[in-house]
């Protein structure tokens, strides 16, 4: 796995994260949609953990920053 996600990105998904669940755990929407909160959470903050986004590599995106070459 290559990472393809830059540290900007990675932050953001980290505070969508947690918002969203403290959403699911403070009760804040009817248990259906804050139990999808609660799963997209998870997902973002260990895509944002390990770095590595399924979907960007299936669209080809990649907001890594890239090398310089010499």
């Amino acid at each position: 796995m290559k990472k393809n996600m830059g540290n900007a990105d990675r932050l953001i998904r980290i505070i969508v994260a947690a918002v969203f669940i403290v959403i699911y755990f403070n009760n804040i929407l009817p248990s259906p949609w804050g139990l999808v909160l609660l799963i997209l959470g998870i997902v973002f903050a260990l895509t944002s953990l390990v770095g590595f986004c399924p979907l960007y590599t299936l669209f080809g995106i990649s907001t890594c920053p890239r090398k310089k070459t010499a």
